[in-house]
C-alpha cells in the first residue's frame, strides 16, 4: 500500500511513497531530506541526496544522519550534484529519466539493498513553461513506476522560485504534499491503476482538465478504471469530464469509491456509461 495525503515530516514513508514538498527555508527542506533518508538507511534501501552544489557541499548537508560517513563510504549513501547532471536550462526527457532511476534502483536491489531512495530539490528543472511541461510527464510516468517497485522520493521546490500554479500543477500529480493546495490528487495506485484523492471543486476544476490530459488515462481490459477511494468532494462539471473522457476512449468509467455522494451525483446526471463501486 502507498501512503496518499497530506504530511508534516519525512519521517515513516514507505518503499513506494512519492512526496511532493514546498518550502520556505532552504535549511528546513535540508532537515526534511536527512529525515527521509536516513529513514531509508534505517529501512535498508540505498539512498541519495541530490541538489546543487559540489559533492563536498552536499555531503555537508547530510551531517546530522547517524552513520552517515560509513553509508557513502559503503554505497549505502549517495550524492548527485543537480549543476553537474543538468546544466542551466536542461528540459528533462521524461521516458529517459524513468529509465535511470528504474536502472539505480535496479542495482541498489542487485547489491543486496531493500531499494532505493531519492530526496531531490528539483527547483532549476521547472523554471520556464518548457522545463514544467516536461518535468510534470516525469512526474506522473515515474510515480507509476514508484508504484509497483521499491523506489521512493521526496520531491522539492522553492517557494520563492516556483509559483503556486506551476506548484499546484506538480503537486497534484503526486500522492503526498506538505501543501494545502491544490486539494486533490491524481495518482498512480499500482498494477497501472490511476487514483484520485482529494477535494476537487469549482476552484480546481482547471487544475483537473490540465491533469487528466497529462496523465491521459487508458481503458484496461474494457473499462476505465479510476480508485477514488480517497476521494471526498468532487463537482458535477468535474464527473462530467471524466464521462467525456470516457466517451471520447469508447468505453465504461468505472469509479471505485468511498465517498456516498458520487453514487447520488452519478445517478442526479443520469450517466449510464459512469459506475461507480461502492467501497467501505
Amino acid at each position: 500500500m502507498r501512503r496518499s495525503g497530506a504530511v508534516v515530516h519525512a519521517r515513516g514513508l514507505g518503499a513506494h511513497d512519492h512526496v511532493c514538498w514546498r518550502y520556505d527555508d532552504v535549511h528546513e527542506f535540508r532537515a526534511r531530506a536527512r529525515e527521509f533518508l536516513s529513514d531509508g538507511l534505517e529501512r535498508g534501501l540505498r539512498v541519495c541526496y541530490v541538489a546543487s552544489g559540489s559533492a563536498d557541499v552536499l555531503v555537508e548537508d547530510l551531517r546530522g544522519i547517524d552513520g552517515i560517513d560509513r553509508a557513502l563510504r559503503e554505497g549505502a549513501a549517495r550524492v548527485a550534484s543537480l549543476d553537474a547532471t543538468y546544466p542551466f536550462g536542461t528540459v528533462v526527457e521524461p521516458e529517459a529519466q524513468v529509465r535511470a532511476y528504474a536502472a539505480a534502483t535496479e542495482a541498489a536491489v542487485a547489491d543486496g539493498f531493500a531499494g532505493f531512495r531519492v530526496a531531490a530539490e528539483a527547483t532549476p528543472l521547472v523554471r520556464t513553461p518548457r522545463q514544467l511541461a516536461a518535468f510534470t510527464r516525469y512526474e506522473h510516468l515515474v510515480d507509476h513506476y514508484m508504484a509497483d517497485h521499491p523506489f521512493s522520493a521526496l520531491c522539492a521546490y522553492a517557494t520563492g522560485e516556483v509559483d503556486d500554479s506551476a506548484f499546484a500543477q506538480l503537486a497534484c500529480l503526486h500522492p503526498n504534499t506538505n501543501a494545502q493546495s491544490p486539494g486533490f490528487r491524481l495518482h498512480a495506485a499500482g498494477d497501472h491503476v490511476t487514483a484520485l484523492g482529494g477535494e476537487v471543486d469549482a476552484s480546481t476544476e482547471d487544475l483537473f482538465a490540465w491533469a487528466l490530459d497529462r496523465v491521459d488515462l487508458r481503458p484496461r481490459g474494457g473499462e476505465m478504471v479510476l480508485d477514488a477511494t480517497g476521494l471526498t468532494f468532487l463537482d458535477h462539471n468535474s464527473l462530467l469530464r471524466l464521462a467525456d473522457l470516457a466517451a471520447k476512449r469508447g468505453t465504461p468509467l468505472v469509479l471505485r469509491a468511498s465517498w456516498p455522494g458520487l453514487s447520488r451525483l452519478t445517478e442526479f446526471l443520469d450517466l449510464h456509461d459512469v459506475r461507480v463501486e461502492q467501497t467501505a
